[in-house]
């Protein structure tokens, strides 16, 4: 099978793929030039899925298992936010007005790709593109061991590590000569592998079971 995983980052997204012992890395501006090649199944670092109110169960059930790192997950993405708004104080003045919580500026920032990836799943309901937290896959790869920070020297290098036990040889070259020009970050590029695994060799989701949908039916699980 053909796997793709996709990682913001300032201009666009990165792209890694996986088919069969081929692994290969590009750079793209949109979500739809970074799927436009055949694949199986695409998992995204980015909210798939969103309520009203921003809460949902996989955002707390992926917060739970990366403590005491939580802030590695970012809730509260709701699509009247970005529809309604263009400055986040006057959206999180609506938010309070709602008894909601308000958007954080990493989130609030996140608000066009999230929008963007929203648009293009709706458009491709029949392709299985799946929501992943990079982390969470990381932790699995890890056997569970809690992760140092991603963008410390102890962090790169255990991703970089674990990344090459599961078959990214030419991981160091992707981030020293590849990305370069990119825009991409370190992180961003080891994020995007991690992705990529999760579409190629799922090993489990949260919440587990049925898909709880949102209103316009997308799922919201990530998983890992």
């Amino acid at each position: 099978m053909i796997a793709v995983g996709l990682d913001g980052f300032s201009r666009g997204w990165v792209s890694v793929s996986i088919d069969g012992d081929q692994r290969t890395i590009s750079f793209h501006s949109d979500v739809a030039d970074a799927l436009s090649r055949p694949f199986d199944r695409a998992g995204i670092d980015i909210p798939i899925g969103m309520t009203d109110d921003g809460e949902r169960d996989c955002d707390l059930l992926a917060r739970a298992r990366l403590r005491p790192h939580t802030s590695r997950v970012f809730t509260g993405a709701r699509r009247w936010l970005w529809q309604e708004f263009q400055d986040p104080d006057r959206a999180n003045k609506e938010a309070r007005r709602r008894g909601q919580t308000a958007v954080s500026r990493q989130l609030w920032h996140l608000g066009k790709k999230i929008m963007e990836v929203d648009a293009f799943v709706r458009v491709n309901a029949a392709r299985d593109i799946r929501e992943v937290h990079p982390e969470l896959v990381f932790l699995r790869l890890n056997g569970g061991a809690r992760l140092p920070r991603k963008k410390s020297e102890e962090g790169d290098t255990l991703r970089r590590r674990l990344l090459k036990r599961s078959g990214f040889h030419d991981i160091d070259r992707w981030l020293t000569e590849t990305r370069i020009g990119s825009g991409a970050k370190r992180d961003d590029v080891l994020d995007a592998c991690a992705v990529a695994l999760a579409a190629h060799e799922p090993s489990g989701c949260v919440p587990e079971g049925p898909q709880p949908l949102d209103g316009h039916d997308l799922p919201m699980q990530i998983w890992f």
